[in-house]
């Protein structure tokens, strides 16, 4: 009897033991692959991986980076960047000289570090900045690196051509301020309009468009791999400069070659402050030749300078807007 009530005291400490066990299990789950998920990348859209609290990425030199979230000191020298950072619910301390046509009301208070030509690095430097946002397309900004990274200095040097790379630099930004909301905002839902815009064009006209840039100095053309460009080829435009000698970095502006082309829309972006000097050059290299007024675009009043605010800067946020507003030029009986 004795051997029997020891078996069952041993019995009940096991069943004990064991419920013990299951108790700590509930209190405390494990998943066999949780901890090797742990320091994977939680997300990953545009090349850009977002885990708990550092964003990696390719930047505009080819150079994977890794920032931490929440940088709390921010420079911006490049406005068109400045505003998607501000839409992405970031904060500068330090901004070159406003652009008159797109200040950005976020960063008003911010301190100015130079101009688009002439950033300070010695300002720069002196606000103590955790991380700047450059122009990896600008010399400028990119002589600024050596000396940015000597103070240990996080640098986001990024390019923005076309549209797929405002949607890639909104995914950056918004994962660097933790911001989802206004990804989908900002990224997905501006994505979605501009979508929308392009399923509505008409298929079947393939119009002819001119493409210009236009400053004070010269008159050049833009191909369909630029911003514009990119707009007019997704609108179903077939732009004339495309696989020809009128290139996007086209130094001398062929008449013969637009006469023999003769578009049905040309569109001129014009850049430079003195708006005044700009139109004296149009006059004088292109609109004073007499075979200009014998082109089809002009004739037939499809002549169309575009407004500097979405079509020289970046749209951004208002890319539907661009899109829509190109759209309605050249379909105004589907875009009514």
């Amino acid at each position: 009897m004795k051997q029997k009530r020891v078996m069952a005291v041993i019995i009940a400490v096991l069943v004990l033991s064991l419920l013990s066990g299951c108790g700590v299990n509930q209190e405390n789950p494990t998943n066999p692959g949780e901890n090797e998920r742990a320091g994977e990348s939680l997300k990953e859209e545009y090349g850009v991986k977002i885990d708990e609290d550092s964003v990696t990425f390719i930047d505009g030199r080819d150079k994977e980076v890794t920032l931490k979230k929440h940088p709390q000191r921010v420079v911006c020298l490049f406005t068109s960047y400045l505003e998607i950072w501000d839409k992405a619910g970031g904060k500068v301390i330090g901004k070159i000289e406003d652009a008159s046509e797109k200040p950005v009301e976020g960063a008003k208070n911010a301190e100015i570090v130079g101009t688009l030509g002439a950033p300070s690095l010695e300002k720069i430097i002196a606000l103590e900045p955790d991380l700047v946002i450059l122009n990896a397309n600008s010399k400028i900004n990119m002589e600024l690196v050596p000396a940015l990274e000597q103070n240990n200095i996080g640098i986001l040097a990024i390019d923005f051509f076309v549209k797929e790379d405002y949607f890639k630099i909104v995914r950056l930004f918004t994962a660097l301020t933790d911001r989802e909301d206004l990804y989908n905002e900002y990224g997905l839902k501006v994505k979605n309009d501009v979508e929308s815009i392009i399923n509505k064009v008409p298929k079947d006209k393939a119009y002819k468009a001119l493409l210009m840039m236009a400053s004070a100095k010269s008159i050049t053309v833009r191909d369909s791999s630029t911003y514009v460009g990119q707009m007019l080829k997704d609108l179903n435009m077939e732009n004339i400069s495309d696989g020809s000698e009128l290139t996007t970095d086209a130094k001398v502006f062929s008449m013969e070659t637009i006469l023999e082309r003769d578009p049905d829309f040309i569109f001129v972006q014009v850049t430079g402050t003195d708006q005044s000097k700009v139109f004296e050059k149009l006059k004088k290299d292109v609109e004073s030749n007499p075979a200009w007024a014998s082109l089809k675009a002009v004739k037939e009043g499809r002549y169309i300078f575009l407004p500097k605010e979405l079509y020289m800067y970046k749209a951004n946020h208002r890319y539907a807007e661009a899109y829509e507003g190109l759209a309605r030029v050249i379909y105004p009986e589907v875009f009514e």
